[in-house]
C-alpha cells in the first residue's frame, strides 16, 4: 500500500520505518528538511510540502491514504486545512497523535475524507515491538488501512476499531488516565520501600516482582531500568512530573459522566503538585516517562 506520512518526529519516523519494513511505499514530509531527509534515507519518497505529498499519492485508484503524526491541537487543524483542497470521499486520513476526542469528532464531520482517530500507545521505546493502536471512525476505512495498522502495531492483535469517530482517542484518553494511576501506585510503593526499615536494592525488588508476581508489567520493567541506571535513590532525578493534559481530560469526562475515578484524580493532583515540593514517588514517575516515551528527565541540576 502507498501511504503518505506527515509529521516525522520520533513517532512519525517509527511509523515510516515500520511501514517500509513491511513492504509498503511511503511518501514522507515534515516541516523539518532534516527529518524528511532522514525518512528518505530509510527508503521513503521525500516530499516538499503537504501538496506535494498529495500529488505523489494521486496515482492510487483507491484514493489517498494519509497518516498524520503532528502535535495535537492547532497543528492538526493547520495540516488538515492544507490537505482539504486535495481530499475527497475516497481518501482516508489517520490522526495518530494525542488529540482530544471532541476535536476528532469535529474534524471527522468537517473533512471530506474518511477520518480515523488513532490513539497510539507504546512510545518510542516500542519502535521495535510495535504499538498498540485504538482506532475510531468508519469501518470501511479501518478495514482498508488494516495492512498498515498490522505493520505499525504489534500485529493484528495490537489494533482494533473501537467504534465511531472519536472512540479511538476516547479510549486512548482513558488509557492515559489509567497510566497515571499505575505510575502513582508504583511510585508510592517504592517510596515506602526507599524510606522504610530495610536498606533495599530497589532494582532487585522490581526485577523479582516482575518475574511471576501479580503486579508484573512493562512499567515495572521500566522501574527496574530506572533504578539500575540512576541508583536506588534515583540520583539527581527531580520531583517534577511533566504532562497532564490527557489525565485532565479523563477526569473532566469522568465528572461529566458522573463516574468516580479517585485513583486517577489523585495521580493527576500529585503530578500537578510535583511542581511545588519533593517526593520520591513523583521522582520515579518523572523517570518512568523517559522509559516509555523518551520524554526529557527533569533533574535537580536543571533548576527545578
Amino acid at each position: 500500500m502507498q501511504l503518505g506520512v506527515i509529521g516525522l518526529g520520533r513517532m512519525g519516523q517509527i511509523v515510516v520505518d515500520r511501514c517500509l519494513n513491511a513492504g509498503h511505499d511511503v511518501v514522507a514530509f515534515d516541516l523539518s528538511a532534516e527529518a524528511t531527509a532522514t525518512a528518505a534515507t530509510a527508503g521513503a519518497t521525500p516530499a516538499e510540502s503537504v501538496e506535494d505529498v498529495c500529488d505523489r499519492l494521486d496515482g492510487s485508484e483507491a484514493g489517498k491514504r494519509l497518516w498524520l503524526m503532528v502535535p495535537a491541537g492547532d497543528p492538526v487543524d493547520a495540516t488538515l486545512a492544507d490537505l482539504e483542497p486535495h481530499l475527497d470521499a475516497d481518501d482516508v486520513v489517520v490522526d495518530g497523535g494525542n488529540s482530544r476526542f471532541h476535536g476528532s469528532v469535529r474534524r471527522a464531520e468537517a473533512t471530506d475524507a474518511a477520518y480515523l482517530d488513532c490513539g497510539t500507545s507504546g512510545g518510542p521505546a516500542s519502535a521495535e515491538a510495535g504499538f498498540s493502536l485504538m482506532i475510531g471512525g468508519p469501518e470501511w476505512a479501518y478495514e482498508e488501512l488494516t495492512p498498515v495498522f498490522d505493520a505499525i502495531a504489534t500485529g493484528p492483535d495490537g489494533h482494533d476499531r473501537m467504534g465511531p469517530s472519536g472512540a479511538g482517542h476516547y479510549v486512548k484518553m482513558v488509557h492515559n488516565g489509567v497510566e497515571y494511576a499505575l505510575m502513582q501506585a508504583y511510585g508510592e510503593g517504592f517510596e515506602l520501600l526507599a524510606e522504610g526499615r530495610y536498606d533495599l536494592d530497589l532494582e532487585s525488588v522490581a526485577r523479582t516482582w516482575n518475574n511471576g508476581a501479580v503486579i508484573r508489567s512493562w512499567l515495572l520493567e521500566l522501574c527496574a531500568e530506572a533504578f539500575r541506571e540512576e541508583g536506588s535513590d534515583l540520583g539527581d532525578v527531580a520531583d517534577h512530573v511533566a504532562g497532564g493534559s490527557t489525565g485532565t481530560w479523563t477526569v473532566e469526562e469522568a465528572l461529566e459522566q458522573e463516574v468516580p475515578v479517585p485513583l486517577i484524580y489523585g495521580a493527576l493532583a500529585e503530578r500537578f503538585d510535583s511542581r511545588n515540593e519533593g517526593r520520591f514517588s513523583r521522582r520515579l514517575a518523572n523517570r518512568l516517562r523517559y522509559g516509555f516515551g523518551r520524554h526529557e528527565v527533569a533533574r535537580d541540576s536543571d533548576g527545578e
